[in-house]
């Protein structure tokens, strides 16, 4: 969504950094772009000013002219400022001291507030506790039966005493006030601590959705009332957000459709203009394609710092434990790695979700957004299947893959043998490198880190092999002291310990040197008695 906010940002900080010195002109002319990004980008006029003004007047300030870079300085303030304008800190779900928590959602028809009640629900779920999902959506065809068909994803159950109306052409019957109160007093009496009440919308602000909202605020009381917005609206996000609170109120807003193509201003204004926090971003049509807002991560996204944290916690997640330390236990044991392994770990990667949204996730990521973007998700599916339509035992020993074998490995998994090929020369320089690592000798094929091989044998030129003798040095002393070494191992007379070592002392360490065996310039040796 901030891929043109981000790239506009990118582009404007690259030309401060070839800049030793920032005057102010150049300071200038950066606000001036950054204006211009944000206004592009649908940012509430009224957040675009006050954003640009307290970046420009802590730019000229001293914390920028006395800095060591002054550019990257910029570049710490601009982040700064994006993090205060999407909330400041991350702030969580107020849980009730004495259950159930209600929580209500509100917002217009089409934000997306019923797939939403699923994803929260399954996000409560899965830290502990026993949501509630209530139907009091009463008036948009087959909303009731679309919250069932979430919930049943989600595994939670749901209160929805009232069909609901099936088609545009009926008329609301039942009363959503009632529905939302009994749900309460329902979750209460079976012992559930979160109640998640989806609330009816409109296609636009009017009156009746605002009164029914707001009776069904009084009639729950609820912990949370959370405002649902389309991040793809645009600049109307400030005027309907703005309108809830004053008509019904909220405590904090959740953003949905994050995933998608617009220009992202709603998310940069809302928390802002309205001074409430964003909780929730809902980044896809998964239920599990749900994340707590955290506006520091955020702000890194769109000045393409990356976000790593929040891919870190997406593996954790996904990545079993027990199955990491049994696969860390054998590479450490030279046991190997084997193409069940490889498939194990394609499996587990499956379900971090969309590979295109966890390499974006990576700082610099922005620059190759074009092969992002071109990236197919279905290459992963194709790897799994060359690798199921092997036997056991061409899994575990991958070099008896002869040709024909190879052939019906492509048939079976409806690929070309090319891919068969390049997917079995991956592996082996994949298996080479889990080798070098288990042994401590670092990952291959990088040049200029310790441990790592690379430079210009990475790149297919073979290294000279070593030298078996030492030639004859050109500096005539060195030249003198090594043929003094090879009379002596000629004579069969070892040399000394230490011999040729720092300070050119040829004796051992441990053993005295007398002032004679120093074969100092004459006039010296008188020093050495004191």
């Amino acid at each position: 969504m901030f891929a043109s906010l981000s790239d506009r940002l990118t582009s404007t900080f690259k030309n401060l950094r070839t800049k030793g010195r920032l005057s102010e002109a150049d300071i200038d002319a950066t606000v001036r772009e950054i204006r211009r990004a944000l206004l592009d980008a649908d940012v509430a006029v009224s957040v675009v000013r006050a954003f640009t003004a307290s970046v420009r007047e802590r730019a000229l300030s001293a914390e920028v002219s006395g800095a060591l870079n002054p550019a990257q300085q910029v570049v710490k303030i601009v982040n700064e400022e994006l993090v205060g304008i999407l909330g400041g800190a991350t702030r969580q779900l107020r849980l009730a001291k004495n259950p159930p928590t209600v929580i209500m959602l509100a917002g217009l028809q089409g934000a997306g507030k019923t797939t939403l009640a699923g994803k929260l629900a399954l996000h409560l779920r899965s830290q502990g506790h026993t949501p509630l999902l209530v139907a009091a959506d009463l008036q948009r065809p087959n909303a009731v039966t679309q919250l069932g068909v979430v919930a049943e994803r989600a595994g939670v159950p749901v209160f929805a005493p009232h069909p609901g109306v099936a088609s545009e052409y009926e008329a609301p019957t039942g009363d959503p006030v009632w529905v939302a109160r009994e749900g309460v007093a329902t979750a209460r009496s079976r012992h559930h601590d979160v109640v998640i009440v989806d609330t009816a919308g409109r296609l636009g602000v009017d009156a009746e959705l605002m009164q029914q909202a707001a009776d069904i605020r009084d009639a729950i009381e609820p912990d949370e009332t959370i405002f649902v917005i389309d991040a793809m609206i645009g600049q109307d996000a400030v005027a309907t957000a703005q309108a809830f609170l004053d008509g019904v109120g909220f405590s904090g807003v959740v953003l949905s459709k994050l995933d998608g193509d617009a220009r992202g201003g709603a998310a940069l204004s809302v928390a802002s203009v309205t001074g409430r926090p964003i909780l929730f971003a809902s980044t896809g049509e998964k239920l599990t394609d749900f994340e707590v807002f955290h506006p520091d991560r955020m702000a890194s996204r769109i000045l393409d710092m990356g976000d790593v944290l929040t891919l870190i916690e997406q593996a954790e997640r996904a990545f079993d434990a027990d199955q990491a330390e049994a696969m860390a236990s054998k590479l450490a044991s030279g046991e190997g790695f084997t193409l069940e392994d490889f498939l194990v770990q394609m499996q587990q990667l499956k379900q971090m979700g969309s590979m295109k949204k966890m390499l974006g996730m990576l700082p610099g990521m922005g620059q190759m957004r074009e092969a992002l973007e071109n990236f197919d998700e279905r290459e992963v599916d194709r790897i799994e299947a060359i690798v199921r339509s092997m036997t056991p035992a061409e899994r575990r020993t991958p070099k008896i893959i002869n040709g024909s074998r190879r052939a019906r490995i492509a048939k079976g998994s409806g690929t070309t043998t090319t891919d068969v090929n390049g997917l079995l020369e991956r592996f082996t320089a994949a298996q080479k490198m889990m080798a070098q690592m288990s042994k401590g000798g670092g990952m291959p094929g990088m040049p200029g880190m310790p441990g790592m091989g690379g430079g210009k044998k990475a790149r297919g030129k073979q290294a000279p092999p070593p030298r078996s003798k030492k030639g004859k040095s050109g500096n005539p002393a060195k030249r003198a002291e090594q043929e003094r070494l090879a009379s002596q191992r000629a004579a069969g007379v070892a040399p000394r310990a230490g011999q040729g070592s720092a300070f050119g002392l040829g004796a051992a360490p441990d053993q005295p040197v007398g002032p004679a065996e120093l074969e100092l310039p004459a006039g010296l040796e008188k020093f050495l008695g004191r």
